[in-house]
């Protein structure tokens, strides 16, 4: 029978074959990906350690993570703070100046979606007038923030290819926030969508968390109905955005009027994801049985 540490290190080369794939695609090969790892498991022993109360010594996380104490002492800081600094959030560098304005826009979307104001009667985002009072665009994103100007969120909903501006008004152009321009955006949700993922099934494997984590498998389909299952799986997608994100909102606005801000230190994220893929196994099965 496998330990558990080989079953953990088995699963975990599954998840990250795909993740391989897009390094590779993108200019990473081995070399650059294994240096940049040893950081992450550095920054891992640390969260470790810290968690259970222990000094953060180089011969402690060492023994934690694997890595020789001279890789510690380099990577790390030099003099007596031994912690290697990251930046907020475990965030990149070159993604935080992202993180202001693709955070606005996320909202700017999400109320836009959820708010009924600017929903028909069908609960479809409907066309915005950039002035109308109450209902119009400016008014949407003034709901948000009064700190950034309108047109500038309209020019940035347009160069990610989520809104659609005419004589008419601005139209949203896609019932969720999935941009299909700018690469660094993409790569952002990417990081923090999979980042939660991961982290609340790994807690649920560890036992100290119950997260919900499911999801529904079915093999042996056609590509039509793999395809018909996708439109069913986007739709119920957008009824649970609403409800969770209309819950979402009425909470974040009870807590800011009610809560101190030392109460206010949790962030939670709901997320749906779907996926098809032609089964090789099945081919060849179906292959194999033919006179």
């Amino acid at each position: 029978m496998l330990s558990r540490s080989a079953l953990v290190l088995e699963a975990s080369l599954v998840l990250l074959k795909p993740l391989v794939g897009l390094l590779l695609r993108h200019g990473v090969a081995y070399p650059a990906f294994a240096l940049a790892l040893k950081k992450v498991f550095l920054q891992a022993a640390q969260d470790d350690l810290r968690a259970q109360g222990a000094a953060l010594t180089d011969s402690a996380v060492s023994l934690r993570s694997g890595i020789h104490r001279r890789d510690v002492r380099e990577i790390t800081r030099p003099g007596d703070v031994r912690e290697i600094t990251r930046p907020v959030g475990d965030a990149p560098f070159a993604t935080q100046a992202l993180d202001k304005p693709m955070n606005l826009v996320t909202q700017v979307v999400a109320r836009w979606l959820s708010e009924p104001l600017f929903l028909d009667a069908d609960g479809n985002p409907q066309l915005l007038a950039r002035a109308q009072p109450d209902t119009g665009f400016d008014a949407l994103v003034a709901s948000v923030s009064s700190d950034v100007r309108p047109r500038a969120v309209l020019d940035e909903l347009v160069r990610l290819g989520l809104a659609q501006e005419s004589a008419d008004g601005v139209q949203l152009l896609q019932m969720g926030f999935a941009p299909r321009q700018g690469f660094a955006e993409m790569t952002q949700l990417y990081r923090a969508n999979l980042h939660d993922h991961i982290a609340a099934a790994s807690q649920n494997i560890d036992g100290d968390a119950n997260f919900l984590e499911q999801s529904i498998f079915v093999d042996q389909l056609t590509a039509q109905s793999a395809h018909r299952l996708h439109v069913v799986s986007a739709k119920a997608w957008r009824q649970a955005f609403k409800t969770v994100m209309q819950e979402a909102a009425t909470r974040f606005e009870a807590d800011a009027r009610d809560a101190p801000a030392h109460e206010r230190t949790h962030r939670a994220r709901f997320g749906a994801y779907f996926y098809l893929q032609e089964d090789a196994d099945a081919q060849n099965n179906h292959s194999a049985k033919r006179p």
